[in-house]
């Protein structure tokens, strides 16, 4: 019987920012469109496009870059290739010159004031990130279609909510973290060989290995990128960015023009528990930076909560003699699978469930991930995820200005830092003795998720959200 399942390149996309739900999602539903409208041989018919933003996509949007994500979505722009450096020069060009080239074949004249509509007190019921595009045909007809962003750059439509998820025959298929466990008694696999051999339902293991180090070779640029640019983010709060002067700090002033030098000069100055500790903060603030930058990043499983797990990952490669494929590997499927957990028991969105649902599951993946990677047992891996998450239970998203950089970019830090912690604990505990579970703390942060008032579900209509004054400039 075939079941719906998540691979790891579900948990794992490469993308630009500032966020997986409002950006990533909204450029892949515009690149949806787009291929529905050439599907039905009418592309070269298109006369003029709408699009209306709603619910938190429209609260949010500017602060998130939905409305530069559909313009390049639409403009036939990939997020993986698209080349970041042109992300805002191609937005101004569309504003300024009127004109959109849907697909990169057909211009239509395009006003982004009255064209693109971000619909504040509309919200539709099936979830609060939606987005619907209208395509007006020169036979008086049009083709209207909405799509759902439902977090970690997942898009689905109200009649195909499925859809996200892969049918495959797996070798052994885990909704629960209670079902990875027996799976792993019976097998005696580790989780990440488990995730190994579920993923040759989808391509052969050679392909998933080469994936999986494509998604760390982007992780391993964006956190160098990060710790060796200067300058203010983007957006409007003025938000100096830190990494690089940290970096610059911890290794003196010394120069480097390649990461592996740059990786040698931070092992060469020690093991001092400060030490590591900035460093860790440093890598999650030199993701979430060129994050809010619209840099390159990978979802993890969400671009708000991009930091978390290269963090961790980097501390992991950097301070235990990591460097190596088969531990990076090993650290990212095993990641995936906690993740899919999550996603399959609750939510990784915070328009759904506040940022409990990004930066807490991204420190429960990164702490079963290291765990395992530090020689765990399974129980421990497990037992790791549930102490991260439960220590961020309740986490509300407030993003000041809509903008994914306070509180966000500090909360990666502190996911991290969590989920460091949880591995030492789970590693020095008998999870026998755990009381409680991975998947009770899951089905806790769903029942959480839904108590939630919706003014702390990514909407920037409370908490720090409306603390502090602002004076952004009009878009």
């Amino acid at each position: 019987m075939a079941k719906e399942q998540i691979s790891i390149f579900d948990m794992f996309k490469i993308g630009i920012g500032p966020s997986s739900s409002h950006t990533l999602g909204p450029w892949r539903a515009a690149q949806r469109f787009v291929d529905l409208l050439k599907g039905r041989k009418v592309l070269q018919d298109v006369q003029e496009i709408k699009i209306l933003l709603y619910g938190s996509l429209a609260k949010t949007g500017v602060g998130h870059g939905t409305d530069i994500a559909v313009l390049l979505g639409l403009s036939g722009d990939d997020p993986v290739t698209f080349d970041v450096y042109q992300v805002m020069p191609k937005v101004e060009h569309i504003k300024k010159s009127q004109e959109l080239i849907l697909g990169g074949e057909k211009t239509v004249v395009f006003n982004y004031t009255t064209d693109l509509l971000f619909l504040y007190a509309e919200s539709l019921p099936f979830h609060p990130n939606a987005v619907t595009f209208q395509a007006f045909l020169n036979n008086g007809t049009a083709i209207s279609e909405t799509y759902y962003s439902i977090g970690g750059g997942f898009v689905v439509q109200e009649n195909d909510s499925q859809s996200v998820l892969s049918e495959v025959d797996m070798s052994f298929p885990v909704d629960t973290a209670q079902e990875l466990m027996v799976w792993c008694m019976r097998t005696g696999l580790k989780i990440s060989e488990l995730v190994m051999e579920n993923e040759l339902a989808w391509r052969p293991e050679e392909e998933t290995r080469a994936g999986v180090m494509q998604i760390f070779y982007t992780i391993k640029d964006c956190i160098y990128k990060g710790c060796h640019t200067t300058g203010v983010l983007p957006g409007g709060l003025n938000v100096e960015r830190r990494a690089s002067k940290m970096s610059k700090r911890l290794l003196k002033d010394r120069a480097y023009t390649d990461y592996e030098s740059w990786l040698q000069a931070i092992r060469e100055g020690g093991k001092d528990f400060g030490y590591i500790l900035d460093w860790v903060s440093c890598f999650a603030l030199a993701v979430n930076e060129e994050n809010a930058s619209f840099g390159r990043v990978v979802t993890a499983p969400t671009n708000g909560a991009s930091g978390v797990i290269p963090a961790v990952l980097q501390y992991y490669i950097t301070f235990h003699d990591a460097y190596k494929e088969e531990r990076i590997i090993q650290f990212i499927a095993t990641a995936s699978e906690i993740g899919s957990i999550f996603k399959k028991g609750a939510t990784i969105s915070a328009a759904m469930g506040g940022c409990q649902a990004e930066i807490g599951v991204s420190s429960a993946m990164a702490a079963g991930a290291l765990t395992e990677c530090l020689g765990g047992s399974q129980r421990q891996v497990l037992m790791a995820s549930e102490i991260a998450m439960e220590h961020h239970l309740g986490l509300t998203c407030d993003p000041i200005g809509g903008l994914v950089q306070i509180p966000c970019i500090e909360r990666n830090t502190m996911g991290a830092i969590k989920a460091i912690t949880a591995a030492q604990l789970a590693l020095t505990s008998n999870p026998d003795k755990a009381k409680v579970s991975l998947d009770a703390v899951v089905s806790t942060m769903w029942d959480t998720a839904q108590d939630m008032n919706v003014k702390y579900k990514e909407t920037a209509d409370g908490g720090l959200a409306i603390k502090v004054p602002l004076s952004l400039p009009e878009c």
